[in-house]
């Protein structure tokens, strides 16, 4: 008599993986339509960023503790966002009014974990060795500038300016013995302008770091555009 032969298991259909992978990427299209990019705390998502690319200076500060922390999660590594979160919608609001600035790159705008920084390019301010603004070019900004620190949301706030030079020595015989002089007279000149246009005097402080802290290496001629700078800082509560 025959053997039967013995039929083999049949194998278990894929065929829902199909409608799986429909199903989640409906979800994604759902989530990033209902997306909105003008509600995320623009302070907290840069400080967020400098942690994950190990960028130390968005940071400096501690996660707030989450529920996980007791369980010995510790992400050292990560900046806190909460001192930085009242300075979300002051972001916004510069990123809006300071536009035609930022356009012409006559500012940036930044954070880190001193608080809003708005960079004035030096270049565009100031002739090359000197701490005479160029008003004519640069009216306008001043007065955005002091409009912007007189809005009532800022009245609670403190602003520090400060002067930074490239390592280009002054010339010799020149106004100023060095960059020390002609960077803190920088900051002092831009602040006599804010305090003219309406800014009250009382609420900042002013700093000049020569070619102490550099943004970029000094070493081309770009890098020493950017780090010839004066900023006005929105200072976080931490640092008033």
């Amino acid at each position: 008599m025959a053997k039967k032969e013995k039929k083999e298991p049949q194998k278990p259909s894929t065929a829902w993986q199909g409608t799986y992978g429909d199903m989640i990427t409906l979800m994604l299209c759902f989530f990033v339509a209902m997306y909105d990019p003008t509600e995320s705390d623009a302070v907290q998502m840069a400080a967020l960023s400098a942690s994950i690319s190990n960028n130390n200076t968005g940071g400096g500060l501690s996660l707030s503790k989450g529920r996980l922390s007791d369980l010995g999660n510790v992400v050292s590594s990560l900046s806190s966002m909460e001192k930085g979160k009242s300075l979300g919608p002051t972001m916004k609001k510069a990123v809006s009014i300071f536009a035609p600035d930022v356009k012409s790159n006559k500012i940036t705008i930044t954070s880190d974990e001193r608080g809003l920084v708005i960079s004035l390019a030096s270049d565009a301010f100031f002739e090359e060795g000197s701490a005479e603004l160029n008003i004519d070019e640069t009216r306008e900004t001043l007065l955005r500038l002091s409009q912007f620190f007189n809005e009532p949301d800022m009245r609670e706030k403190r602003f520090r300016v400060e002067g930074h030079t490239d390592n280009t020595p002054v010339p010799e015989g020149g106004e100023f013995r060095s960059n020390w002089e002609l960077s803190a007279t920088r900051a002092a000149n831009v602040l006599h302008y804010l305090a003219d246009y309406g800014s009250d005097e009382n609420q900042f402080s002013i700093a000049g770091y020569a070619d102490t802290r550099p943004k970029f290496g000094n070493e081309t001629a770009e890098g020493r555009a950017y780090n010839r700078r004066v900023d006005i800082i929105i200072l976080d509560v931490g640092h008033f």
